[in-house]
């Protein structure tokens, strides 16, 4: 956890006790320009089964495409999101069980995968963006590239680490 505490960049969860959780908990490498973006956070999976943990890191593309996955998901299309270079989650809107499908999938980490079927409440979608809202409240980008390769810190940062 940072000083400020972990923010739920994406909270799924019922009440039978099944949850999908990215939990970020800071900046990775905060002052350092090449890394200072990237978040640290937590996958968090809970069942009356099983339960498990992963550690991540988030870059800014990701927050983008977690963005671009809410609009997908909004007009009714199943979504995949991170994946290549660690844990893929997807949602499936027409699970098994009759409710979304989240499916944690860390084949290039401990080459397992779990299926989490979550009967999410109405607003989900909303309460969703919010998280992503707060989010890049909390950790702003503040580092440009301004060329391939070349970084530098925004002009509009506010502080130094």
């Amino acid at each position: 956890m940072t000083e400020q505490g972990g923010v739920d960049l994406i909270r799924l969860a019922d009440d039978e006790g099944n949850s999908v959780v990215v939990q970020v908990t800071g900046r990775h490498r905060p002052g350092v320009l090449t890394a200072h973006d990237t978040l640290t956070a937590n996958v968090l999976v809970t069942t009356a089964f099983v339960s498990g943990q992963l550690d991540i890191w988030i870059a800014p593309r990701d927050l983008v495409e977690w963005e671009t996955a809410l609009d997908s998901l909004a007009a009714g299309q199943d979504i995949s999101w991170m994946g290549g270079r660690g844990p893929e989650i997807r949602i499936q809107l027409s699970g098994e069980r009759g409710c979304p499908d989240v499916i944690v999938d860390d084949i290039p980490g401990s080459m397992a995968t779990v299926t989490v079927p979550v009967a999410v409440e109405e607003g989900w979608m909303e309460e969703q963006r919010r998280r992503l809202d707060e989010v890049r409240r909390r950790w702003p980008r503040e580092v440009v590239e301004s060329s391939f390769g070349v970084y530098e810190w925004s002009p509009h940062r506010k502080r130094r680490p």
